[in-house]
């Protein structure tokens, strides 16, 4: 798998940042945070940024959703217990019913993984389209 393109790895084109705390539990037999441990810290950070945006599960009859399409992890370098990670995020292409995120975390100002999500709004179960607010908030969080 190719390396990620430069500019996804600089830490000033997010303009989100989640601290996340590690844990001694999610060490592996290498002493070292596995890699089921890293995609469940961008999985809480994915969740604590919709939450920054505003945008929350709207648990009403047919209220919109997103769901998860598609997850793609790379792991770029090792990540210790105690210390904390810092994980970026910005989305990176706003579609009609989905958008694209983009996450970074890091360990001491070091890339140690970066993910892409595909989320899809989904409302009565059916991809819905982001409507017009949704994407000018996106687009206020955008990479740049």
């Amino acid at each position: 798998m190719p390396k990620p393109e430069p500019h996804l790895l600089d830490p000033a084109r997010y303009r989100h940042r989640t601290q996340i705390t590690t844990r001694f539990a999610d060490l592996d037999p290498n002493d070292h945070l596995n890699n089921v441990a890293l995609a469940a810290l961008f999985e809480d950070a994915r969740v604590r940024f919709s939450l920054a945006m505003g945008f929350r599960a709207d648990r009403s009859p047919g209220g919109r959703r997103f769901m998860v399409a598609a997850v793609e992890i790379n792991y770029l370098a090792q990540a210790h217990f105690p210390d904390p990670i810092e994980c970026l995020a910005a989305p990176l292409a706003i579609g009609r019913s989905s958008w694209t995120l983009h996450q970074l975390l890091l360990q001491h100002d070091v890339p140690v993984a970066t993910a892409r999500s595909v989320l899809v709004s989904i409302i009565e179960g059916r991809p819905a389209p982001l409507g017009d607010a949704m994407v000018a908030t996106l687009e206020t969080w955008v990479l740049t």
